[in-house]
């Protein structure tokens, strides 16, 4: 199975794309890792269209996230060589995705009332649950992403094991290892969100803080979703690096890991 990063950056990436991923199964499945407004501009960059895409993941509600969501499921809804693809969404998400986000542009067609389940076959996630994806598990794992001072917005990383290797993608998440300190032990690879600008958005894990973490953590992890511009010298601070647009992560081959 392999992992490419269709972009790298973060959501006001002009250069890096957003941080959109694709998983490529041995028989050639792909799962999206989150859709976001310039998901369709990544997908042809690698050569790809929405035809190629079999499923999706939808860890929070960011345009970023999810923002080309109405692209994917009108391209499929009305291509008749195209059935739904699959959507892994937890439920908490999953009504906010619809009458928060989408059913505004999506909900009327020509003589039909649409919802989700229209255009996608959705498979909701339980608290602490997980999904199943080509054979392999992958746990939903809750980060702290936004606290406005009335609720709590989270997002969802994914654990998942794949050709003997454990993987934690955190997904959007502000700097807080106490809470996923048990992820990091666990996890083999860790791909992990990161913003490089010197102030604190309080929303991202910021790239001094990440510093701070244990020599044995900072040695599991790639950085992604981080800010145009320089960036600093990830592997002298004991990270494995940043993750560059289009790279490909294949877990047969540790090379590409390390």
């Amino acid at each position: 199975m392999k992992l490419t990063f269709l972009g790298s950056g973060s959501a006001f990436s002009l250069e890096n794309w957003q941080s959109n991923m694709l998983l490529t199964s041995d028989r050639g499945r792909r799962l999206l890792l989150d859709c976001g407004a310039d998901a369709r501009h990544s997908l042809k960059e690698q050569g790809l269209t929405y035809r190629d895409i079999d499923a999706v993941y939808v860890s929070h509600l960011h345009n970023d996230h999810v923002g080309g969501l109405e692209w994917l499921g009108f391209s499929r809804k009305f291509d008749p060589s195209c059935d739904r693809p699959v959507m892994y969404i937890s439920l908490f998400l999953k009504s906010e995705l619809w009458n928060d986000v989408l059913s505004g542009g999506m909900r009327s067609l020509q003589g039909e009332i649409a919802d989700l389940e229209t255009y996608f076959d959705v498979r909701g996630v339980p608290k602490n649950g997980s999904f199943t994806w080509e054979g392999l598990p992958f746990r939903l794992v809750q980060t702290i992403h936004i606290m406005d001072g009335y609720t709590y917005v989270p997002s969802f990383g994914l654990l998942f094991e794949v050709d003997g290797v454990t993987v934690f993608h955190t997904t959007d998440t502000q700097f807080a290892p106490e809470q996923i300190k048990e992820f990091y032990k666990r996890a083999d690879v860790i791909f992990h969100d990161c913003e490089t600008t010197p102030f604190e958005s309080g929303v991202h894990a910021n790239y001094q803080k990440l510093k701070t973490l244990p020599a044995e953590d900072k040695a599991k992890m790639w950085l992604y979703h981080y800010n145009p511009g320089r960036l600093p010298d990830a592997k002298a601070d004991g990270f494995r690096g940043f993750v560059r647009k289009g790279q490909v992560f294949d877990f047969a081959a540790p090379e590409t890991l390390a």
